[in-house]
């Protein structure tokens, strides 16, 4: 994928923040503690938790290398939810501007070559544009509403067909919600209704059948109540836990964030791998349901046009929120291009880190240490030897940006 290797030359001639003490040279190696075993066909790998205050040798930064967005400028650099972006092998830049249902492609220095799609529905055009993602054959893959159909593009963005998530069983593709796509090209969904706390994970065919399910799996907890009227009601649960899917290479990862265990599953949706990290569980208490309340509360006063008095009831709803038994044992899971594994840490309440902080497994499970990226960074892909990211500064401008890695010979 994307290449960055003069670049890194350059910008390691200082040293970062996010810097990391290891000799240069330096390949990671494995903790000390961890034991593989299998079991009824299943590959069970224990860890131990990463020594505190220690760093993998890895490094990021100290800045990016190519930086795409502007305050002011021609519209292609004028980003707007550019939420999702990726690296093309020969490093141009696919991002989906969402705000505009566009897709704009740059090129490995990040000037604009070329935009297509706008808000319709002909061929090509999207309405709700939610995601873009390489499709084999080193085309593109987009999908949108309604009906969450998904349209290919080839390495240009010359229009070439577009289909639906469909099977035999009453309108399930209209429930199946793609999230990432295989490297040959089957596509991972999710269904996961908002009234239900169990999420339906398959795998679908580039023509949209149905190929296999993971099963039924425990969701994001909710707890359904019925009002004086009669009608159903959801009620979110503070701290609860997710259902936390992707790639991990020809592995598809499906876990609740109840307990650090990473369950990785095959492509005819049979478990194969199970990866446990040591973790200390922590039972949120009253104190954090207050910091859970003050959060939710300040995001509502940032959305303009709410009716007076919202924000105070708002307020006062969530005095009734119920605490999760646990905290979740971690947050988010990315598979780079060369098969490793980030798993970010949860981040407690009034527990600020200065950087977020991920702990890094090799391809086949076994932990290798603990990692920081930049504060700010929404990560969308790990290469090689560079990260790429959406980020925003202090006037909200947003940028995707590609930032070097040095993985020290690891």
């Amino acid at each position: 994928m994307l290449r960055r290797t003069c670049l890194i030359a350059a910008v390691f001639t200082g040293l970062s923040p996010f810097t990391f003490a290891c000799q240069a040279g330096d390949a990671p190696v494995r903790q000390p503690g961890t034991v593989a075993r299998d079991s009824a066909g299943i590959r069970i790998i224990e860890n131990p938790r990463p020594p505190d205050g220690s760093r993998l040798g890895w490094r990021i930064g100290p800045e990016p290398t190519v930086s795409i967005g502007q305050l002011e400028g021609e519209e292609p650099y004028l980003l707007h939810r550019a939420f999702r972006s990726f690296g093309m092998p020969d490093g141009r830049i696919v991002v989906a501007n969402v705000g505009t249902e566009q897709i704009r492609m740059f090129d490995a220095l990040g000037n604009h070559l070329r935009t297509w799609g706008g808000t319709g529905e002909g061929p090509g055009e999207f309405l709700s544009l939610s995601h873009v993602a390489p499709w084999p054959g080193d085309s593109i893959i987009a999908w949108y509403s309604p009906g969450l159909r998904l349209s290919v593009f080839d390495a240009d963005g010359n229009y070439g067909r577009a289909f639906a998530l469909q099977s035999e069983e009453e309108a399930v593709w209209l429930r199946a919600r793609p999230i990432a796509v295989r490297e040959d090209g089957t596509i991972l969904s999710i269904n996961d209704p908002e009234d239900a706390d169990t999420a339906v994970v398959e795998i679908w065919a580039g023509d949209g059948a149905l190929v296999a399910s993971l099963g039924t799996l425990p969701g994001r907890e909710v707890i359904v109540t019925t009002n004086e009227r009669g009608s159903r009601e959801l009620k979110g649960i503070a701290f609860s836990r997710e259902l936390v899917t992707g790639l991990w290479g020809d592995l598809v990862v499906a876990s609740p964030t109840t307990h650090y265990e990473i369950r990785a599953y095959q492509a005819d949706g049979a478990l194969a791998r199970i990866v446990r990290r040591e973790h200390v569980t922590r039972v949120p208490a009253e104190a954090d349901l207050e910091w859970y309340i003050a959060e939710q509360v300040a995001m509502f006063g940032n959305t303009p046009g709410l009716p007076p008095g919202f924000v105070d009831r708002a307020r006062q709803s969530l005095q009734s929120t119920p605490l999760a038994r646990t905290f979740p044992a971690f947050s988010t899971v990315l598979a780079d291009e060369t098969g490793h594994l980030w798993v970010r840490e949860y981040d407690l309440p009034g527990e600020e880190r200065p950087a977020p902080l991920w702990t890094v497994f090799d391809p086949e499970g076994h932990v290798l240490g603990f990692i920081e990226t930049p504060p700010g960074l929404r990560i969308q892909q790990i290469g090689e030897d560079y990260m790429l990211v959406h980020t925003r500064d202090e006037l909200d401008i947003e940028y995707v940006q590609v930032w070097p890695l040095e993985r020290s010979g690891g």
